[in-house]
């Protein structure tokens, strides 16, 4: 189903003061729903995900409150394709946008094994055509909001307030915070008005117009859909001082042999406490019972660039590659009469499952002609289930990055994960229950399971008419 026909259903039947069957819910259950997402988070950046450096004792309360995913999988080891999947249920590869938007300069590819690899580029918006999260609820009778990071198109054409969103604040095109002064205001980004005192902090920021805009949005007469996105903490890593000085205090006092780095925490934890405000006003307005709440991230912690600013031990890698460093994320759930407080599961999901997930949640009927490579969490998160009808995962990237990886494809099925590239060594096979670290390849011993998950592989990518390079 395209937009404009699924607007156009949509107005035609609310016209008729009546919805379409796909967006019925009963009273009940149109609970509002509340989205943020951190920038390069790590899997294990977090206290309640085993950090012993980093404080963030409102997302630790999140997770004792709901349920935490110990196999969540971001749909691509960099920021764009993530935040695509997230606001359409479908696999990167489907969508065409595959890197980051524009994605690497070709003249700053360095990393080529074979000069005559065709490049591939990734398209450089998310296109108007496809259906949003934000525009579901909005014609589910909602009201919508943006706040943070966007990165899904080049003009503002494709900014969030043509994509179903009612309001947008500090979204462009840009994937980091604008220079010259980055985190620090004057942040030189046209959709933060008014602009911030010298000095004033962008998380900071964020999170007062998210907890203004949230504290709005539950005075309002209608249900509500607001999606946070933290620009931290993705570089430049520039922390807060006051905070920065404590960590540098407390590494002093305790050193800490896996996380080291006091800015990177600093930020961390800048971040923890902003979403704390956001979380507070669900409390102080008495909405928490009504309002669903995720936490996640776009893709794994950076640990490659030089001396990366995190640690995703006992992960290999990390942002930018497809060993599980570089794809692995928290999931933290709140569903309010459905997750039991403190639970877990350790069954794999992944971005794209966020859509049909918060449909069936708030009561909808699930749409998969929409969100075609999701699938409804719900019966995890009610302790209903502890698996879904799905094997299988998978990643594709038919691109250069600028931390080292090559063009591949990768497929986890149940306890097996094969990585294809595209030049070069080509293969590699892993157990992830006995190796997690992912040192062990077992693709010479295995040669029976490898053409196994490369005939999914080959399946998947024909489905999704994925784009693959070629020698030129």
């Amino acid at each position: 189903m395209q937009r404009r026909n699924f607007l156009k259903t949509a107005a035609v039947m609310a016209g008729a003061a009546a919805f379409p069957d796909f967006l019925q819910a009963a009273e009940k259950n149109n609970k509002n729903v509340l989205i943020i997402v951190c920038d390069d988070l790590g899997a294990h950046d977090l206290g309640c995900y085993g950090n012993t450096l980093h404080e963030t004792p409102n997302l630790d309360r999140l997770a004792r409150q709901g349920m935490r995913f110990t196999q969540g999988y971001a749909s691509c080891a960099v920021c764009s394709p993530t935040r695509a999947s997230l606001q359409t249920g479908k696999y990167p590869a489907r969508l065409g946008i595959t890197d980051w938007i524009p994605g690497v300069p070709i003249n700053k590819i360095k990393n080529r094994f074979d000069p005559e690899m065709e490049i591939i580029r990734t398209e450089k918006q998310l296109e108007l055509e496809e259906v949003t999260i934000a525009d579901y609820f909005k014609a589910k009778g909602y009201s919508t909001a943006f706040l943070g990071k966007w990165h899904l198109g080049e003009t503002e054409k494709y900014y969030p307030k043509n994509q179903g969103y009612d309001t947008n604040f500090a979204g462009t095109r840009k994937g980091a915070p604008y220079a010259p002064n980055h985190y620090y205001a004057p942040y030189n980004n046209p959709k933060i008005k008014p602009e911030g005192e010298k000095g004033e902090y962008l998380t900071d920021r964020i999170g007062d117009e998210s907890a203004k805009r949230l504290a709005e949005l539950c005075e309002g007469e209608k249900p509500f859909y607001m999606l946070t996105c933290f620009y931290t903490v993705h570089t430049p890593i520039k922390p807060r001082k006051d905070l920065e000085e404590y960590y540098r205090k407390k590494l002093e006092a305790r050193p800490n042999k896996i996380w080291d780095n006091p800015s990177y925490a600093a930020m961390v934890h800048c971040m923890d406490v902003n979403c704390g405000k956001i979380l507070d006003v669900l409390k102080d307005k008495g909405l928490e019972d009504d309002t669903i709440v995720i936490f996640t991230s776009d893709n794994g912690g950076l640990t490659a660039h030089k001396k990366g600013p995190t640690s995703n031990y006992p992960l290999r890698s990390g942002k930018g590659f497809y060993y599980e460093g570089g794809i692995r994320e928290p999931y933290l759930f709140r569903v309010p009469g459905v997750t039991r407080p403190g639970s877990e599961c350790g069954y794999p999901i992944i971005t794209n499952d966020i859509f049909p997930t918060v449909i069936e949640a708030t009561g909808g009927q699930l749409l998969p002609q929409l969100h075609k490579d999701g699938l409804s969490l719900m019966p995890l998160l009610s302790g209903k289930k502890d698996r879904l009808a799905r094997e299988d995962l998978f990643w594709h990237f038919p691109h250069y990055h600028g931390e080292g990886e090559r063009p591949c494809s990768t497929v986890r099925s149940g306890d097996y994960k094969l990585i294809r590239h595209y030049e070069g060594p080509t293969l590699e096979l892993y157990n992830l229950r006995e190796d997690i670290s992912e040192k062990n390849d077992l693709s010479e011993k295995m040669p029976e399971k490898v053409k196994q998950l490369e005939q999914k592989l080959d399946n998947w990518l024909e489905k999704m008419n994925a784009k693959i390079p070629e020698k030129i």
